[in-house]
């Protein structure tokens, strides 16, 4: 076993030795349909910490020659696929960890360095086969293959830290782009090339180098959806495993989606929690929140008033077939949202288009960023949310709906919410604003609530509902929205449409909050009324 060439099982080893270990074998199956057919060139991209390098490792341990894993995958989910054994351990494998490259490479050529320290490796091994000595990689593998049919399995991690470590330098990544389309395309020796990252295939001038990989990313992975991060049952186990409670870390982790599976929750932070029988910012304090603040103050149009939109529990369209796939060339604010995506700070939703912020852990991670300066306004109203709840929970009407006019003096601007340009407005619009900015004057309800925007009822939406987590012992809150209105039709809507009844398996007090705003009313807009209700 070598270094790059082969390098055996022993990470993978490690990790089923973990205390946690969630079963992913199954990946497997889908890259033995791949071998050495069109479908071999992979390009899974995931946000950092989501289990890629781990994933190679088990790709290793299955396909390189020279170890024996039958031990390893025994019992594991691939062991009952019928392609298992006729593929395990029957190649030569090349691994490579591009970012390692990048660094021990220092002021030297990275790419002189890679292929010396590659090519020493395959000449230990193949040295007999080789007549001569060579310094190309290509060449080297081009005779192995001339000579003895030697075909190779390529799994490369941190493809893409060219892009993301060496921004400025086009020449650069041209240059390493070039180099891999030469390594792999259309290159005999190829059964299986599988390339991880956090950003998909790079895109330059007409053409992508590397056009012929197939893309699984944050936007679209496909047949990758269930092993891009941990699935709702296998979450539910490590939950009835370690005593956690289940609802509450999906409020924390969930909330990645793709067209088979809705929930997708951060493997990191749920292994973290689980490990240490506790709920906090796991992934996130990984990187510095100072990666995400850099994006966030970017001047595009839109770009704020978005984010506040997100924050307050809506989302926003994006269009991220623009996006060049790196972390410099943006156009407009949907080339940085598609950043976002891919980096794990935003979720996306294929069938509607558009993103949102996913989870708890998220949210903090955007008011971190957002604590350090140039978001004053909408920070003013985060910290006000906690009395806006307070007030709520103690039936406070008039004072709800005083910190209410303060959160639409405070994000107006932001929001065009009710400004002078307000006639413009479609009452669509007005509405879905009103709905982000009682979401935002409530943020703070997120720590012990689940928020549902457009609440399904049986009979209509329900504006806002507010599902208290398991053993908070606070209310669940039943919130509808009218303007120019009466709050008294908003009380009497909850109750003869009973959205109430909709709250499946919910048994407690409700609080059936009734919001109107007045557009004559400038100083004074908003009314409200509270009533309490009961299930159970």
């Amino acid at each position: 076993m070598g270094i790059y060439l082969n390098p055996g099982n022993k990470s993978f080893w490690e990790a089923i030795r973990s205390r946690i270990y969630v079963d992913k074998t199954n990946l497997i199956t889908c890259t033995n349909q791949m071998l050495n057919t069109d479908e071999k060139y992979v390009c899974v991209s995931r946000p950092r910490r989501f289990g890629k390098s781990m994933t190679l490792a088990m790709l290793a341990a299955y396909y390189s020659v020279g170890c024996d894993s039958a031990e390893l995958f025994h019992g594991r989910k691939i062991e009952d696929d019928i392609t298992f054994r006729q593929h395990m351990n029957r190649y030569d494998v090349i691994y490579l960890n591009m970012q390692r490259f990048l660094i021990r490479a220092g002021k030297r050529d990275m790419l002189e360095y890679l292929e010396q320290a590659v090519t020493t490796d395959i000449y230990r091994v193949y040295g007999s086969l080789l007549p001569q000595q060579e310094t190309s990689l290509v060449s080297v593998l081009e005779q192995l293959y001339d000579n003895g049919d030697k075909q190779f399995i390529f799994l490369i991690d941190e493809w893409d830290c060219v892009m993301r470590e060496r921004q400025e330098s086009e020449e650069m990544q041209r240059q390493y782009l070039d180099f891999l389309r030469d390594l792999l395309k259309d290159q005999p020796y190829v059964a299986l090339a599988y390339v991880t990252g956090i950003l998909p295939v790079k895109k330059y001038g007409q053409h992508s180098a590397l056009n012929m990989f197939l893309e699984y990313s944050m936007t679209d992975q496909s047949i990758f959806e269930e092993y891009t991060g941990f699935t709702e049952d296998e979450v539910r186990g490590l939950c009835k495993q370690f005593g956690m409670s289940f609802a509450e870390t999906g409020s924390w982790y969930d909330g990645y989606m793709f067209t088979e599976y809705q929930h997708i929750y951060n493997p990191k932070s749920v292994v973290e929690a689980m490990r240490r029988h506790k709920f906090s910012n796991y992934w996130t304090s990984t990187e510095t929140y100072e990666a995400l603040k850099i994006y966030m103050d970017m001047d595009f149009d839109g770009l704020r008033s978005d984010i506040v939109q997100m924050l307050g529990g809506g989302r926003v369209e994006v269009n991220t077939r623009s996006f060049q796939n790196d972390m410099r060339s943006f156009k407009t604010k949907d080339d940085l949202l598609t950043l976002l995506i891919h980096m794990g700070y935003l979720a996306y939703d294929s069938d509607t288009r558009k993103t949102f912020i996913p989870n708890k852990e998220i949210i903090e991670e955007f008011e971190n960023a957002m604590s350090v300066g140039g978001w004053s306004d909408v920070m003013n109203v985060l910290k006000a949310s906690e009395k806006l709840l307070e007030d709520t929970l103690n039936g406070n009407a008039d004072s709800v709906a005083r910190w209410l006019d303060r959160t639409h003096t405070e994000v107006a601007s932001i929001l065009t919410y009710n400004d002078e340009n307000s006639q413009f407005l479609t009452d669509e619009l007005f509405v879905k604003n009103l709905r982000v900015a009682i979401g935002l004057a409530y943020y703070s309800a997120r720590k012990d609530y689940r928020l549902i925007r457009e609440f399904p009822t049986g009979k209509g939406f329900a504006d806002i509902v507010f599902l208290p987590l398991p053993h908070t012992g606070k209310p669940a809150l039943v919130v509808e929205l009218k303007y120019d209105k009466s709050v008294s039709m908003a009380i009497q809507q909850i109750k003869d449409r009973k959205y109430t009844q909709a709250l499946e398996g919910y048994v407690g007090e409700i609080l059936l909050v009734g919001i109107n705003y007045d557009r004559e009313n400038p100083d004074k807009p908003h009314s409200c009324v509270i009533e309490k209700a009961a299930i159970g």
